[in-house]
């Protein structure tokens, strides 16, 4: 992709921009770090409107952007807040679908484009599915442009009714390089013997302990493995309503599994792990997935939303919801190192193929050029 430029020409003031931030997922406040590390860079103004946590932990402010504390809600006094900071904004752009109906309402009235980064799908059933249906046609129907992170994504705004929607693949954020060098081997043990799995396999599966990320499938799963000598170790590492009812059924059925919590070294987990799981309902561009193909560890993931065009044929998939198909795949790649291998070989080549940070800030800053070129000279 060919590098862009946002230096403003002669007379004309810098690019101001209001990145608004959704509903606090780790994709998408890493997504709007980056962006604002880019942008800046390229000489945009970059203001960042998110609860004063969301700055604590990513540092916007620390990458040259300008943070506003606007709390994720849609009453009067967060709207007229972020009103407020969108108020000399050529463009704003909004992560996310709670995000982007907060900044067309803040926006009413006002001719400044919006453009929406559709990150995820929302998950409800019901009425609650009734009132999302509305909410997504309502921010569709209000960006100038819908960014889909995956094709499915791009065609559900269009279904929404938005006048225009692209793929916009969001880049894995490069991760920090260590301040020492790291015995890569020694840190392997060192992780395998902490948590419980020096002589057996180690599977390692990260979320939030959520409905929709398929765990009660992955326990019935793990069945599978119960034949195996020695029997494979599960861990699963996150946080979630669902933490209890788990952990009850790993006891009661005496499953191989450890629920490890919210971790943050979960690099390092990767890197100890024989196989990493994907069981979820659905996913855009699963960070995990992106992590595991990048740190060479076979994957296995359901054939949902944009994993199956994001690791094409370098992961092993499996229909979501199938405890047998997944079991079988656990089991099958368990007994076959050469498959392992060619997946760790396939994974690096497509991991390659996926965009950088850098090529994702041009490909928006693009986006931006298109429906802010008539800004008045100053």
């Amino acid at each position: 992709m060919s590098h862009v430029s946002s230096h403003p020409a002669h007379g004309q003031s810098p690019l101001r921009t209001v990145q608004v931030l959704g509903g606090g997922s780790a994709g998408s406040s890493a997504h709007v770090r980056s962006l604002a590390a880019g942008l800046v860079a390229r000489g945009v103004r970059v203001t960042v409107c998110a609860p004063a946590g969301a700055d604590r932990e990513y540092g916007f402010t620390g990458v040259g952007a300008h943070h506003v504390d606007v709390p994720r809600s849609t009453d009067p006094a967060a709207v007229s807040a972020l009103r407020a900071a969108c108020a000399d904004a050529d463009l704003v752009h909004a992560h996310g679908i709670h995000a982007a109906l907060r900044a067309a309402l803040a926006l009413s009235g006002r001719r400044v484009p919006l453009v929406v980064t559709w990150h995820t799908r929302s998950e409800a059933d019901g009425a609650r599915a009734h009132v999302l249906r509305l909410l997504e046609r309502r921010v569709a129907r209000a960006a100038a442009v819908v960014l889909g992170t995956s094709s499915d994504l791009v065609d559900r705004a269009r279904r929404r009714g938005a006048r225009d929607a692209r793929l916009a693949a969001v880049a894995l954020p490069a991760p920090r390089p260590p301040a020492e060098p790291v015995d890569a081997d020694g840190l392997r043990l060192k992780s395998r013997a902490e948590l419980g799995a020096i002589d057996r396999p180690l599977l390692i599966a990260v979320g939030s302990l959520d409905r929709h990320r398929g765990y009660h499938t992955l326990l019935d799963a793990s069945r599978a493995w119960f034949r195996l000598d020695p029997v494979p170790l599960l861990v699963i590492a996150g946080e979630g309503p669902l933490r209890g009812v788990l952990q009850r059924r790993i006891e009661d059925e005496e499953l191989p599994i450890r629920l490890i919590g919210r971790r943050e070294d979960v690099a390092e987990l990767l890197a100890a792990a024989d196989l990493v799981l994907l069981p979820s309902r659905w996913e855009s561009r699963s960070p995990l997935a992106q992590e595991a193909l990048h740190a060479r560890v076979p994957l296995v993931a359901t054939a949902v939303g944009g994993i199956p065009e994001m690791v094409g044929d370098a992961a092993e998939l499996v229909p979501y919801g199938n405890a047998k198909a997944l079991g079988d795949a656990v089991v099958r790649l368990l007994a076959d190192p050469e498959r392992r291998q060619v997946l760790r070989d396939k994974g690096a080549r497509q991991a390659a193929t996926w965009p950088t940070e850098d090529e994702t800030v041009a490909q928006v800053l693009s986006v931006y050029d298109e429906f802010t070129r008539l800004r008045p000279l100053v």
